[in-house]
């Protein structure tokens, strides 16, 4: 692999490379990386990623080659401080006489300001017991909707502004995948620098690529941002402005009539099905925001509420956009949420948008992931980004399948549709955790189906009197669910969507895999419907051509996360009768690694029995 990627380094080529579980993929970039002297972006799909990369994995191969570089993290604004908005809360808390917000005590406020006199990042993930989740956190972070930009009284000591100068500068800079399209659609704010002047990009975690770049290529337009946007110009505009007061109410006035013809149901709803008066309202709530953007524009060089034009100007726009789109080039839906609402639009087809950014520039580009295949077949993948003329490798995984892992596929279940099949999933389930003692993982499609699993288990293990710890997801953040589970040896973890991939348990915490049902998409998710409409559209086969392909990826990577390493031994369980008896189940069994089919529940719980911790076989006899 570090070949490969090399030669793509020096030859500024496309390179998509599918690098198995095992394979080291990480160093399989970074040493070429490394060795090239080029400045290069490495694109990751999760923060935890990043963080590993800039504090673990690039200075000790700095070290071992004795290269140390210049490397920068650059994450979302979210996560960093903003001091103005810090200032601001403190006045807030002065005011109230104590209190910052009815939900936020005084004491996290001051650890934060203790912090944030001796910080050098700004980076809010340093503050300890301090999560993302806290209402403290929108309180002292900026949004695209009300950073001020270099009108900001606090620009100088901007530890964004610190962040993005530090990644101009270094030869490795460490981004995500929504910085990397952010850049590529919407220039945010100066970023655009950092890009453009690398040799190379690497995009790891690529598989998620394509549904990111879709949102990012679209429009979408949110309650919650316009109200960000319009405190802000309030906050710092000039009261004394008729201008602005005028153009302000207008904006208050059309956001209220779009409210009142959007439906009233939670959720998402499709364009063509809401009132028609929808389009019109939506345009005159663009023309409103296009006037105040110019009464922005026209106050005096020096007022502070001047930095707010150009997001303004881009929210009209975008909103434009969306009343104006064509039937042809996306789908629109307008969502209702706890906090408001949400336009969006999605575009069917972003293969040409996105290869033109990439040719824009003669960059290396390395795409790479566990998961980019059907089989042999890379074109699910690379037609969906306009990458059909790249490289394409396909590295397995070292491991051996056959000898450290068996697939089970019971027969007897009911229908995944059926109203009892979490009952007989877990019927079905629990003698295999009774063979491992535990270390399991569950992996469901929906959330209703993994609440009703978690009561169902709480029950049976409480009358039983069988203590097997429970982890949930959604009952703590997902890092602390997976070190309890790590910590304990022998429990059992149920969770959805974002523990089907990008999660590592190397050992014996983990030894069995049970799979709910297959993976297929909901056909009602937006960016599902956009495609199958643009198939539809071309004369293609949406179920074959894509819910099928993307059901396999999914598929892999959630029985990916059972062997991580040579050592590891383990069981995956796949509950949907569909694999035996649908003929699309054999493109499915053949996407999985090359794992041997056990033929009778005696067999499993014999493999769990002997590769169980010693003190599970002590237990178990």
């Amino acid at each position: 692999m570090a070949q490969r990627v090399a030669d793509a380094l020096a030859q500024r080529r496309l390179l998509v490379i599918e690098a198995g579980t095992g394979t080291g993929k990480t160093f399989g970039y970074l040493v070429p990386v490394l060795r090239s002297g080029l400045r290069v972006l490495v694109s990751t799909g999760t923060r935890t990623l990043q963080d590993q990369l800039y504090d673990k994995d690039l200075p000790l191969l700095g070290g071992a080659l004795g290269m140390p570089v210049e490397v920068a993290v650059l994450k979302g604004r979210g996560n960093y401080l903003c001091l103005h908005r810090l200032g601001q809360a403190q006045l807030q808390q002065a005011l109230r006489g104590g209190a910052l917000l009815p939900d936020v005590s005084a004491g996290p406020l001051e650890r934060v300001m203790a912090w944030a006199s001796r910080t050098a990042t700004g980076d809010l993930s340093e503050v300890p017991d301090f999560a993302d989740s806290h209402p403290l956190w929108p309180q002292i972070t900026s949004t695209r909707d009300n950073c001020l930009g270099p009108r900001c009284p606090e620009f100088s000591r901007c530890h964004l502004v610190k962040a993005r100068r530090e990644a101009l500068e270094a030869q490795v800079v460490i981004v995500n995948h929504h910085l990397l399209l952010a850049d590529l659609t919407l220039k945010e704010d100066g970023f655009g620098d950092v890009l453009g002047t690398a040799d190379a990009v690497v995009v790891d975690e690529a598989h998620q690529l394509p549904d990111l770049a879709m949102q990012f290529f679209g429009a979408s337009c949110a309650a919650r941002g316009l109200t960000q946007v319009l405190n802000a110009v309030r906050a710092e505009g000039t009261v004394a402005d008729t201008g602005l007061k005028f153009a302000l109410s207008a904006v208050d006035d059309a956001l209220s009539a779009l409210n009142d013809v959007l439906p009233s149901r939670t959720g998402r709803t499709p364009w063509e099905e809401c009132p028609p008066e929808l389009t019109e309202k939506t345009r005159e709530l663009a023309h409103a925001m296009s006037a105040l953007a110019g009464e922005l524009e026209s106050l005096p060089e020096e007022s502070v509420a001047k930095g707010l034009t150009g997001r303004v100007g881009e929210m009209a726009a975008q909103l434009t956009r969306i009343a104006q789109v064509g039937e042809i080039e996306g789908a629109r839906s307008a969502e209702r949420t706890p906090r408001g609402f949400v336009l969006h639009l999605l575009p069917f087809e972003i293969a040409n948008r996105f290869q033109s950014h990439v040719r824009a520039r003669r960059s290396a580009w390395i795409f790479t992931s566990a998961t980019l295949s059907v089989g042999e077949d890379f074109s699910h993948f690379t037609s969906r980004l306009g990458l059909e003329d790249a490289e394409t490798v396909r590295i397995p995984s070292p491991f051996d399948f056959e000898r450290q892992s068996l697939l089970w596929l019971p027969e007897g279940l009911p229908e995944p549709a059926a109203s009892d099949f979490v009952s007989a999933l877990l019927a079905a389930s629990t003698p295999l955790i009774d063979a491992a003692g535990g270390g399991a993982f569950i992996l469901f499609t929906s959330h209703r189906a993994l609440s009703e699993a978690a009561m169902r288990l709480r029950a049976l293990w409480s009358a039983s009197g069988k203590r097997y710890r429970l982890f949930v997801q959604g009952e703590a953040p997902r890092e602390q669910l997976l070190r309890g589970f790590r910590d304990d040896g022998d429990a059992v973890l149920l969770g959805t969507a974002s523990f089907w991939e990008g999660v590592d348990v190397k050992g014996t915490a983990l030894r069995l895999v049970i799979i709910e049902k297959l993976p297929f998409a909901s056909p009602d998710d937006p960016i599902v419907k956009a495609r199958v409409e643009h198939i539809q559209r071309q004369g293609g086969n949406p179920f074959k051509d894509y819910q099928l392909q993307e059901a396999a990826l999914t598929l892999r990577q959630g029985v990916g996360r059972l062997i991580r390493s040579e050592a590891d031994f383990g069981v995956v369980m796949i509950a949907d009768r569909r694999l035996r008896t649908r003929p699309y189940g054999r493109t499915l069994l053949a996407a999985l690694p090359p794992m041997r089919r056990a033929q009778s529940l005696e067999e499993v719980a014999q493999f769990l029995n002997r590769h169980a911790p010693r003190r599970v076989r002590e237990a178990l006899s």
